[in-house]
């Protein structure tokens, strides 16, 4: 004798049944791949010169700036030299400044520009001013590079 499970008890076990079956499906299939990494933020070359216009200004740093926009290994260096400006590669104020135009190296995190010290007798002088693009932080200068040579 064949006996008829009620109709509601049947779709039960049929959805049950789909429902299992569906779950082992999903839990054996690859994962998807992880989403792209969110590209770093970083500061562009035209913050970088608006940055060093702003830390130089027309005579120098001031000891805000000193203070506040300068990395810390650079501060060392600084403080290394009391009878030279390391920040203006120079003993004395400049009567202007000007930022030539800013490169940015994005996947080395650094943008720099060309920096030139206006004198009221002498040559003008030129140095390199590096900055870090780590948008996640404050603008800060890092390095300074004296050498004429590469100027």
């Amino acid at each position: 004798m064949i006996r008829k499970a009620p109709r509601a008890v049947t779709v039960s076990a049929l959805c049950a049944a789909l429902l299992g079956g569906g779950l082992t499906l999903a839990a054996s299939a690859p994962a998807a791949p992880p989403a792209p990494k969110k590209a770093a933020a970083r500061y562009g070359a035209e913050q970088v010169h608006h940055f060093l216009e702003g830390f130089y200004g027309n005579h120098g740093p001031r000891r805000w700036e000193r203070r506040h926009m300068v990395g810390d290994a650079l501060k060392k260096r600084v403080q290394q030299n009391k009878k030279y400006d390391v920040l203006l590669c120079a003993q004395n104020a400049p009567r202007d400044i000007a930022i030539g135009r800013v490169t940015t190296a994005q996947s080395a995190g650094v943008g720099w520009a060309t920096v030139t010290t206006i004198w009221a007798r002498g040559k003008d002088q030129h140095f390199t001013a590096y900055v870090g693009l780590d948008a996640t932080k404050p603008i800060k200068l890092v390095q300074i590079d004296c050498s004429p040579s590469r100027h």
